[in-house]
């Protein structure tokens, strides 16, 4: 799968990404905001589906193919590890912590466009991309089941997407994840009121 073909990891999301990675740089005169940028333009450069085999693998072969691409345009040699680490670093499911802080923001800034309203799209249209139902029929919060995000996408706010803030390494990302977070907690509970046609508070 390519991001031609997967609208939660198309161009806009990769733009998106950039756009918050340079919100988080003002926090961090000393990064190289040249690294940072060619990581988030690039970093799902390769991406599986959430469903395949090797996903955890997908941030280093992106990383591989993203080195190829920034040599033939001659972007300088010294920073292409740089580059690397922070694509590899940036996958959840790689589970590689970031040690450079051009590698924390770029996991931050990626991590942040899974919160808020544009989140809550990209899970929903992963979701139906794995034919996954919106939510359980009778107990959307999993009141008295398991979570389970890979049967259900509502599932995946509590499995998952609550989780990142906690997550974040940088200090805005921290505050701007959990601005974020709040939102789709709210979310959460009004969709579930609906989906059982319960009338609204």
């Amino acid at each position: 799968m390519s991001i031609d073909n997967d609208p939660a990891h198309d161009i806009s999301h990769l733009t998106r990404v950039w756009a918050t990675a340079q919100t988080l740089l003002r926090d961090y005169p000393q990064a190289d905001a040249q690294v940072v940028e060619a990581a988030c333009r690039l970093h799902d450069c390769v991406n599986l589906p959430k469903n395949h085999a090797q996903r955890h693998q997908a941030s280093r072969m992106a990383a591989e193919k993203a080195l190829g691409i920034l040599r033939s345009e001659g972007f300088p040699e010294a920073k292409l590890p740089a580059v690397a680490h922070a694509i590899e670093a940036h996958s959840f499911s790689a589970g590689i912590a970031p040690q450079t802080i051009e590698a924390q923001i770029v996991q931050d800034a990626d991590r942040l466009d899974a919160l808020g309203p544009v989140g809550i799209a990209r899970m929903f249209s992963v979701g139906g991309q794995l034919g996954r139902p919106l939510a359980h029929p009778g107990d959307p919060l999993a009141s008295a089941r398991p979570l389970d995000d890979g049967r259900y996408s509502l599932d995946h706010i509590a499995v998952k997407l609550a989780t990142l803030p906690a997550s974040m390494q940088t200090t805005a990302g921290k505050r701007l994840g959990q601005e974020r977070l709040a939102w789709i907690l709210e979310f959460r509970a009004a969709f579930a009121q609906q989906w059982l046609g319960q009338p609204a508070l």
